[in-house]
């Protein structure tokens, strides 16, 4: 069995199986461009609020733009209302050109649960089924008024369960495939375990098994390696592979695990060339935010590009006072 390989979302093709996921403060049009250029197939946006949207939040919007070197993107919007949900999806098709809009359903963080989005979707699998059916059919109707846009698909990514005594991804699943999503992503954790304990993967491979090849599956969550993405796809047989921790300030996972994919082996970036990326990071952001906004932002991404290198330990502790290029790069320098 070839586990790297193409994989078609409705209408929507795409030449490999490694994707990046939306993740809050990271997935960012600088940090997607890194990972398109290291090999990632797909990137999704941060996760972006369907209220927000409809009331008109330029500062939202502006979470949807594809960088520049982004052949196809998703838009992640989340929210608990089905009307507002597909008026949000409307807005996000009028207002970028993106390639596929995906569904936040998995989200474990309070504020997001307690407006009725994210993982408490999955206690509700008639809402959920709901609130993909609205958003399909937005994106039908506004293709069929835009013929030239062509079929642009509808993704929902879902968690296990609620918690532990709550196991919904079934029927969470049944609802995805009746309202017609174009695709499922399970994080195969509940919300009860936010990001701690192991991902269940035998829950990826059943609802693989569930859907049989009706709509592709991904698989998210403990894919932090090119070894752990191969068991992925090995054990469980989805079809791609969702990175989200796993890639934070580590752009080239995706090119490591391609040519893991490919050829059995993998090169290791030295620690220049990570930083070097880091530092092209901070240079794009600089551009979008201005400088003193880049560099506070830069700080977390960072500390995560910084990790496994020697004296990273240090490094860390003054990359918290860093407030410009010049900081960073002087911090950076024994190592460029």
């Amino acid at each position: 069995m070839r586990l790297y390989h193409s994989v078609d979302i409705g209408a929507l093709h795409l030449d490999g199986n490694l994707f990046l996921a939306p993740i809050a403060g990271y997935s960012d049009m600088a940090f997607r461009s890194l990972c398109i250029e290291y090999g990632a197939s797909l990137c999704t946006t941060e996760m972006v609020s369907a209220e927000a949207l409809v009331r008109g939040n330029k500062k939202t919007e502006l979470l949807m733009r594809r960088a520049p070197n982004e052949k196809v993107y998703c838009v992640q919007i989340f929210g608990g209302n089905a009307q507002t949900m597909a008026e949000a999806a409307k807005i996000v098709l009028e207002k970028t050109d993106c390639n596929c809009i995906d569904i936040n359903g998995g989200c474990p963080v309070p504020k997001i649960t307690k407006t009725g989005a994210g993982s408490v979707l999955t206690k509700e699998p008639e809402r959920l089924y709901s609130i993909v059916k609205a958003v399909k059919e937005s994106s039908i109707k506004y293709t069929s008024l835009h013929p030239e846009r062509g079929n642009i698909p509808v993704t929902i990514k879902i968690r296990s369960g609620w918690d532990s005594s709550n196991i919904t991804w079934k029927e969470c699943a049944d609802a995805a495939l009746k309202a017609e999503a174009d695709a499922i992503t399970i994080h195969a954790r509940t919300k009860a375990q936010g990001y701690s304990g192991k991902a269940d993967w035998e829950i990826q491979k059943q609802l693989v098994d569930f859907v049989a090849k009706k709509i592709p599956v991904f698989g998210s969550g403990d894919a932090f390696s090119p070894e752990t993405a191969r068991l992925m796809l090995e054990q469980t047989g989805v079809d791609a592979v969702m990175f989200a921790r796993g890639a934070m300030g580590d752009p080239f996972l995706f090119k490591r695990t391609k040519q893991f994919l490919l050829e059995g082996e993998y090169e290791t970036e030295t620690p220049k060339e990570r930083l070097e990326a880091g530092l092209r990071e901070l240079k794009m952001n600089v551009a979008e935010h201005g400088e003193k906004a880049a560099c506070m932002l830069m700080r977390k991404k960072f500390c995560a590009y910084s990790s496994g290198i020697k004296g990273g330990a240090r490094l860390r502790e003054q990359i918290v006072n860093s407030v410009s290029i010049k900081d960073y790069e002087e911090l950076f320098k024994q190592f460029l």
